[in-house]
């Protein structure tokens, strides 16, 4: 297939969705709607993607960035007229040009190959998707002539008796021989009192024309579901997440409960990694093979290493390396990196931190702004205090060293390695290498003082 151009209809209001962000950027399975759209566009070469927008613009194009082209459709005067909007980006184009509705993620790239070979291969002017549908009230019923090519469109309201039996309907989504497209919006005439261009309309002007009109039907007819209300929002998003659980399990992954289990189409996970009930990874995480995700995790954007075991922790923007534990109750927080051989105990929080291969955190423990060494040990309730109420500062600690339990690191200090500080020490010192420090007043005894103070 030679490249294509595509339009996208971004600009609808969406009035159903009750939401001051548009539409086609509500997200299902971890995309926008008009992302998903984009995506499957790209089961063809492409010449130029163009987004008609509307109502958000500005939304629409900060998403969406240098992947597409952007034409305003500032009136919205129905389908027809968003495609004049992106007229002039289509002049001189000889090839295809793709129309599909942003609010379609269910789409597969190779639905969309499949409608544009046939366009091609068949040399057909316009070919447009189709869907079989066991009840097809409300959409517009394909009417194909003696030779089984598309004669024309019929709405609902406008259709015989007969022809509301015909299941076959269209799925507005079309690709059309640029030249001819180009030509076909000059003659759309207003279909109604609020001086709406309809799209389906080309597909009589065509034939009219004596060009050849064809129809390629969706094998799956879910595919043509268009998004209109959150209802069908998240119908949609299960879909999308039981394509791409489906597909984790097929190269590899064992999901104990995929009813249960929430993956973002962007995430990769390796094989023979295991994940329960309620584990949610985000955006672009990246899970190694061998890891155990056990129930009640939360994962965005981070990378967990090969063999490591998370218990019931959140993981946000974050590196863990191989063969380490984390949790239960754990928090990595954005910016850290936990390294190779650790662990990161119950209730332990991790904030723009470094921590070295091997080194242990077991419990009760806040580590900000810090770099910790290899192969230290954290006593429980150890705190480094990073914040002074104006700045925040970072505290380092070397290689081997031994922190007891309920000691506040003032940062910024540095701790040498091989480092030993007695438990309940406050330290606001730098400590050099193999030294012990001791932090806290001498404890007083002061004996029958409780018949003392009767």
């Amino acid at each position: 297939m030679k490249k294509c151009m595509a339009v996208i209809l971004a600009a609808g209001e969406g009035t159903r969705m009750r939401s001051k962000r548009p539409k086609v950027l509500h997200e299902a399975a971890g995309r926008s709607m008009l992302e998903w759209v984009m995506r499957a566009a790209h089961g063809v070469e492409m010449e130029k993607c163009i987004v008609v927008c509307g109502r958000g613009s500005e939304q629409v194009q900060e998403r969406l960035g240098e992947k597409a082209v952007y034409v305003q459709q500032a009136e919205r005067k129905g389908s027809g007229h968003a495609v004049m909007c992106a007229a002039e980006e289509l002049k001189g184009f000889d090839g295809y040009t793709l129309i599909i509705a942003g609010d379609m993620p269910l789409l597969r790239t190779e639905t969309i190959a499949s409608l544009a070979n046939m366009a091609e291969m068949g040399g057909y002017a316009c070919t447009l998707l189709t869907a079989q549908l066991d009840e097809p009230y409300g959409y517009g019923r394909i009417v194909r002539g003696t030779h089984g090519d598309v004669a024309e469109i019929v709405e609902e309201k406008d259709a015989t008796d007969e022809q509301r039996k015909i299941t076959e309907v269209n799925a507005s989504c079309y690709c059309v021989r640029t030249p001819l497209l180009l030509d076909c919006l000059k003659e759309i005439k207003p279909a109604n009192t609020q001086g709406e261009y309809y799209l389906t309309d080309i597909i009589g002007i065509l034939n009219r024309k004596g060009e050849k009109v064809g129809a390629c039907i969706a094998e799956d007819a879910q595919e043509c579901m268009g998004v209109n209300d959150r209802i069908q929002l998240a119908q949609a998003s299960k879909i999308l997440r039981e394509r791409i659980l489906e597909e984790h399990m097929k190269n590899g992954v064992t999901l104990i409960d995929p009813q249960n289990t929430y993956i973002d189409a962007e995430c990769e996970i390796g094989r023979d990694t295991v994940i329960y009930p309620n584990v949610t990874l985000e955006g672009h995480t990246k899970i190694g093979e061998d890891v155990i995700l056990y129930p009640g995790s939360r994962i965005k954007d981070s990378i967990v290493g090969d063999g490591t075991q998370v218990q019931n922790s959140v993981i946000l923007e974050a590196e863990i390396g191989e063969h380490s534990t984390v949790g239960p109750n754990a928090y990595i927080r954005p910016d850290s990196q936990v390294g190779s051989h650790c662990r990161i105990g119950d209730f332990v929080e991790i904030k723009n931190s470094k921590i070295g291969d091997g080194t242990k955190v077991s419990h009760l423990t806040y580590i900000g702004d810090s770099d910790f060494g290899e192969q230290i040990n954290v006593g429980c309730g150890v705190v480094v205090v990073n914040y002074d109420g104006k700045h925040k500062f970072r505290t380092a600690v070397g290689d081997g060293a031994f922190i007891g339990c309920n000691t506040n690191l003032i940062s910024p200090v540095n701790v040498g390695d091989g480092v030993y500080i007695a438990a309940g020490s406050t330290i606001t010192d730098d400590i050099p290498a193999n030294a012990f420090a001791i932090a806290r007043s001498r404890q007083t005894v002061k004996a029958d003082w409780k018949d003392k103070r009767k």
